[in-house]
């Protein structure tokens, strides 16, 4: 049975050109970059020239940027770096619809006695503008959003933020995890102080990321060790998959043109196809997102057993985050823009990528129907080929449902 990868924003296979940058640092070129003799300097010269891809990926300086392990540490340094540079500030603006990376350390932060404000969205999951101008204060150290939801992929207008903080004084980052390599990204424009990504978001292998540090802000690292990052970012480093994210970079930056054509007809192709199946909605604008993601619902049945079937067909999928799979619970994503009951519980991303192609768009569009009206027959709220109307579930009001919360 051919697998059809349609779960992208997840993580990615590792391109063989990353493979291939990667494997004479596993064995011949071991040397410690730190080392002064010949087998540590040839590394060391590696390694600038990874971050050099890099930043010319993001449009920054090459010591602007701080490798990290992943996402997660790196939204986790960019939040703690900014409270402890800031002291006497106890206040931190986030969203709705943040990733759990920051949404729990949020949490973990609220109970230190910080203060949290979670900016709402709308229907279409795009934040709500007026909600976070009024929630800045002079107590506010940092504003932590995404810059493309991992669910939706609806785009925050982050390079907007950014003005607006610099101008109260206020530090800006944005976990652009699913955001780098899908749109053109030049933080040389912009005011962001912080930036999150993960390498295994675009060809390269789990286990590495990085975080873009504006040269001149304040900065407190989060691990504490050597030299090494500057100071920044103390253990040595992981070279192989340093390699590996700064040849994934360059790979990127070439593909950003057929990301935003060839993907996208892909992703359209696909939605609108999908969308002719009765009772089916497409979560978040359909204008201002990602290229390659959409979230769409099948109402009426459960989007784990659409998984499960669609898996067993040979397409792999995801109701959401990975970080969040493991719960039934329906998408927090998906609670704050309003989605109902119905339709929230039925939710799958497809995420797509340059390595998919027109024909496995084609035979998804023969699966995908078979399996949700299979599903739907065994619904109890289906029937006749229908909705059954009298169950009070479906008018609920996913915020105000009992079931929901």
């Amino acid at each position: 049975m051919k697998t059809i990868y349609f779960d992208n924003n997840a993580t990615t296979d590792v391109d063989p050109q990353v493979l291939e940058a990667m494997l004479p640092y596993f064995q011949g070129r071991y040397g410690n970059p730190s080392s002064m003799h010949h087998k540590g300097g040839e590394v060391a010269a590696a390694l600038r020239e990874a971050r050099k891809q890099l930043a010319d990926l993001l449009g920054c300086e090459p010591g602007e940027i701080i490798y990290t392990s992943c996402g997660t540490e790196s939204d986790n340094t960019a939040m703690w770096s900014a409270l402890r540079t800031q002291p006497d500030r106890r206040h931190l603006v986030s969203s709705r619809v943040e990733h759990s990376a920051v949404i729990n350390n949020a949490a973990f932060l609220k109970r230190q006695g910080y203060r949290i404000t979670e900016v709402g969205v709308d229907r279409e999951g795009l934040l709500d503008m007026e909600g976070l101008k009024n929630a800045l204060t002079p107590d506010t150290a940092l504003v932590t959003l995404l810059w493309a939801n991992n669910e939706t992929g609806v785009l925050f207008p982050v390079e907007e933020i950014a003005r607006l903080c610099s101008e109260k004084g206020i530090v800006f980052h944005t976990d652009a995890v699913q955001a780098v390599g899908k749109i053109p990204i030049n933080l040389k424009e912009t005011k962001i102080d912080m930036l999150s990504l993960a390498g295994h978001k675009i060809h390269a292998p789990k286990g590495i990321g990085a975080l873009y540090v504006r040269k001149g802000l304040k900065f407190a690292p989060f691990m504490i060790g050597g030299h090494q990052e500057g100071g920044r970012r103390g253990g040595t480093e992981n070279v192989p998959y340093i390699i590996g994210l700064g040849m994934a970079a360059k790979l990127a930056g070439e593909r950003l043109p057929e990301e935003n054509t060839r993907v996208k007809a892909l992703r359209d192709r696909l939605e609108d196809g999908l969308l002719k199946i009765p009772y089916t909605m497409v979560n978040g604008s359909r204008l201002c997102r990602l290229p390659n993601t959409t979230n769409i619902s099948f109402e009426y049945i459960e989007g784990e057993s659409i998984l499960f079937h669609l898996s067993h067909a040979g397409i792999c999928a995801s109701s959401g985050s990975a970080c969040t799979s493991g719960s039934l619970e329906p998408s927090h994503v998906l609670r704050a823009m309003g989605v109902p009951f119905t339709a929230a519980h039925g939710s799958i991303r497809l995420s797509l990528a340059t390595t998919n192609t027109d024909e496995e768009v084609t035979e998804a569009l023969r699966i995908f129907p078979e399996v949700v009206i299979k599903l739907r027959d065994l619904s109890p709220f289906w029937k006749d080929g229908g909705p059954v109307q009298e169950s009070g579930l479906l008018s609920c009001d996913t915020n105000n449902c009992q079931i929901c919360n």
